[in-house]
């Protein structure tokens, strides 16, 4: 009984996670790079919050070499990651979270 209540209560608050959180941050901890390391390389790159979502956007639907901003011996290591299972409504709201959570502008003093 107590068992099936755990399993209950982990598949209650499992099921109340963002879609950032189920589907972006439960494998990106499997990296040795953390996912902020990520975004800031496509800040770096692109600089504004339209041009990093839509690159962003771009390579988790087709991901490629030519698309990625992570250095090749990354790639190497690790190879690209599959392309998203997440339709466009998902993709968006994962991606404005994963703004809001990293974004600098604003923050610096």
């Amino acid at each position: 009984m107590v068992r099936y209540f755990l399993v209950l209560l982990l598949a209650v608050s499992f099921s109340k996670a963002s879609v950032y959180e189920k589907n972006c941050v439960s494998c990106h901890a499997k990296l040795p790079v953390s996912i902020d390391k990520f975004f800031f390389r496509y800040l770096l790159k692109y600089s504004s919050e339209r041009d990093v979502k839509e690159k962003l956007k771009s390579y988790l639907k087709h991901p490629s070499k030519e698309e990625t901003v992570m250095a090749e011996g990354f790639i190497e290591r690790f190879g690209l990651k599959e392309p998203t299972k997440l339709n466009d409504k998902e993709l968006e709201e994962a991606l404005n979270e994963y703004w809001e959570r990293y974004k600098v502008f604003g923050k610096l003093k």
